[in-house]
């Protein structure tokens, strides 16, 4: 066989090629397979408590089976798939419930009803187990601007609760604090926030966080903000003898100066970079972000399209980085308007209705995000917690077939592809595909003997990496 580069030619060529190639990967090395949580709960710094999470989720048990007793009322609500072939009496949704809990679980996927029953029960089962994944202990918008004094105190007192729930367990598996912006007016703010809380805390604990603790910074438009809290961190961490790059951050898209800046430019990577490993997470703000495009306040919602742009400019900009993306807040809460406990007739009708309609929005925006690749978003009130499950339930439920076929089919190939080096062709396919189980079973769509159904064992799916699956399996051959 003849050619025209020699040896010497070719590999001059491919080895600077494979500078760049690695200096690549290493800005984008894909989704990271690392737990996200599916939301992160907003609440006023001044009202958490030890068993703050704890009690949000008895409170959203309670809206859901007040609202929703069986899961024939929400398959209705929220028109899930199959609920039209659903009864009305009362008799019979009480004699397929009975029918359907005596059926195995390959049985009731062959009824209509396996959806819209299997996220009801999903539903309930984590309220019970885990109702909040994630939660800000919020400085900012959730707690205002108040005198020096007051925050100082709610500082130290939310410190101190935090240790609490980390001693007694009730805390929820993701938590952090949000903190003033370091704009020019509130940057002392912040700063002062921020040491009183973590030097209380890790006094408190004797230098320990919370597992996956972060520091929530918002409204950033420069690279700066991020460098100066960086900086602190550092001085932090050396007071307390933590372990260099013990603290994380996140930050905040809720300006259009940090979806363009002056120069016509996204600078979402210059803020990543500022963060020097330690940006692990940016958070859309819906409605500071929909204010800065002069969006009034009744039109200022998840669904509007200059909300669209931002999330996609975001996903675009951090595409293959692992920085995790979240979605804002849905603003419209589901409560009704009356309370008390000998309410007429028609003011329960008025509640249900108001509640009714609270749930179709929170569950569509959450579908929307869902659907543009937004695993991730905001609650701001207990009501809202269980729409975030039923949106996130259906969404992988009603996928899975299509997606344990498409990875079954994708591991046999890819198996037997090329591997040079350590790197497999189309390994980021694979990972985004073994993603979807992984993200499903950390929200407790489905459990790890559901996922075996890909032909993947436990310890492959353990791991958490489709490039040690497809290497184990090379290796078998």
């Amino acid at each position: 066989m003849n050619f025209s580069i020699n040896d010497s030619d070719k590999q001059a060529l491919l080895d600077s090629l494979q500078t760049a190639n690695l200096k690549f990967q290493k800005t984008y090395p894909g989704d990271r397979p690392d737990r996200q949580p599916v939301h992160t709960i907003y609440g006023g710094a001044n009202l958490f408590k030890s068993d703050t999470t704890d009690k949000i989720g008895e409170i959203a048990l309670k809206n859901l089976l007040t609202y929703a007793p069986n899961f024939v009322v929400l398959a209705k609500v929220l028109k899930l798939d199959g609920f039209e072939h659903l009864p009305d009496s009362l008799s019979e949704i009480e004699d397929l419930i009975a029918r359907l809990d005596a059926m195995t679980e390959a049985q009731r996927r062959k009824e209509h009803a396996w959806l819209s029953y299997s996220v009801y029960n999903k539903i309930i089962a984590k309220l019970k187990r885990e109702a909040v994944e994630d939660f800000r202990i919020d400085f900012e918008d959730g707690f205002g601007n108040r005198p020096d004094d007051e925050e100082d105190a709610t500082a130290v007192n939310a410190a101190n609760e935090l240790a609490e729930g980390m001693a007694n367990k009730t805390i929820s598996p993701f938590i952090g604090i949000r903190i003033k912006p370091f704009t020019e007016d509130l940057k002392l703010r912040g700063v002062r926030t921020l040491d009183i809380f973590l030097t209380t805390l890790l006094e408190k604990t004797k230098g320990k966080l919370p597992d996956n603790f972060v520091v929530m910074l918002p409204k950033v438009t420069i690279p700066e903000q991020v460098i100066t809290l960086i900086r602190l961190f550092e001085i932090i961490e050396k007071k307390h003898n933590l372990a260099p790059h013990t603290l994380k951050m996140e930050t905040m898209v809720e300006a259009t100066q940090i979806v363009m800046d002056e120069e016509g430019r996204n600078p979402l990577m210059r803020i990543v970079r500022a963060g020097e490993g330690r940006l692990i997470a940016a958070h859309f703000g819906t409605y500071d972000y929909t204010a800065s495009c002069g969006i009034t306040a009744k039109y200022q919602t998840m669904a509007h399209s200059v909300c669209d742009f931002a999330h996609h400019v975001t996903k675009v900009a951090l595409g293959g980085t692992g920085i995790w993306i979240s979605d804002g807040a849905t603003n419209v809460m589901p409560i009704g308007p009356h309370r008390g406990d000998n309410l007429t007739f028609d003011q329960l009708n008025e509640n249900r209705e108001a509640v009714h309609r609270g749930w179709r929005i929170a569950y569509g925006h959450t579908m929307h995000s869902l659907i543009n690749g937004m695993y991730q978003g905001w609650d701001l009130n207990p009501a809202q917690v269980p729409m975030r499950y039923a949106a996130t339930y259906n969404f992988f439920l009603s996928s899975i077939e299509d997606a344990t076929n498409r990875l079954r089919i994708f591991v046999e190939r890819a198996a037997i592809s090329t591997l040079t080096g350590d790197i497999f062709d189309d390994a980021a396919t694979g990972q985004g595909l073994l993603n979807f189980f992984l993200k499903a079973m950390n929200c407790g769509a489905i459990s790890e003997e559901e996922a075996l159904e890909t032909g993947l064992t436990l310890e492959e799916i353990r791991s958490r990496s489709f490039y040690q699956i497809l290497k184990g399996r090379r290796n078998k051959k």
